[in-house]
């Protein structure tokens, strides 16, 4: 993903408008067109069930980072159980969304299943 660090091609903002829940969420693209999906929670409040509207292109993401995973001393809590499929719902102006289990004070990185 460094090829592409400083083209606009390499970088997309998902959310970046939600200061009142302290959540951030973008894309991080390859010349091949490999995505990464970042979405960070800066707050100590768990968000369940948060919906992220993300481009189409794959039926399901799964998680890959979880900066609250046990391994490194956090809750456990997250995405990682299993695959999230694409839903047809609208968010964020996309056709289509994720809805996240967003763990405290943490980050999580998703990939295209």
């Amino acid at each position: 993903m460094h090829r592409l660090d400083g083209a606009a091609a390499g970088f997309e903002w998902l959310l970046s408008d939600q200061a009142e829940l302290s959540v951030l969420a973008w894309l991080r693209r390859d010349e091949a067109g490999a995505m990464v999906l970042v979405v960070c929670n800066f707050t100590p409040v768990p968000r369940q069930g948060f919906r992220l509207g993300v481009p189409a292109g794959s039926p399901a993401w799964r998680e890959v980072l979880n900066t609250d995973a046990l391994g490194y001393g956090g809750s456990g809590m997250g995405n990682a159980a299993h695959a999230l499929a694409l839903q047809p719902v609208g968010a964020q102006g996309r056709a289509q969304s994720l809805q996240l289990t967003l763990p405290p004070l943490s980050a999580l990185f998703l990939v295209p299943a």
